[in-house]
């Protein structure tokens, strides 16, 4: 009896217009807009994402500010640099270069 007479005081709320279209009005906007639920659920995990990224950029960008900086200042480190990375030599040098062979 306790279920029918629940049934029977929300029934009427159920039936009124207004709330059948304020109802009808919040599915469309949640579901069906333009800015719906599932699309905005998206943009936060892209908005994360982007967050993240910006931080790893940062730091790269940060890292490569410090290198440039001790390329600048300092002569040896300029030098190996230049050695390593680019393989230059001075006219008197031969370069070896050693390769390790990968162990599967």
């Amino acid at each position: 009896m306790n279920f029918v007479n629940t049934v029977k005081k929300i029934f009427p709320v159920i039936k009124n217009k207004y709330f059948i279209a304020s109802l009808l009005f919040m599915i469309i906007l949640l579901f069906f807009s333009q800015n719906n639920l599932l699309d905005r659920f998206d943009n936060i995990s892209k908005l994360n994402q982007l967050k993240k990224d910006k931080a790893y950029y940062n730091k790269a960008i940060e890292n490569a500010q410090r290198k440039m900086e001790e390329l600048k200042t300092n002569k040896k480190s300029l030098e190996k640099f230049a050695r390593e990375e680019y393989l230059m030599k001075k006219p008197n040098e031969d370069i070896f270069i050693i390769v390790k062979e990968k162990k599967d």
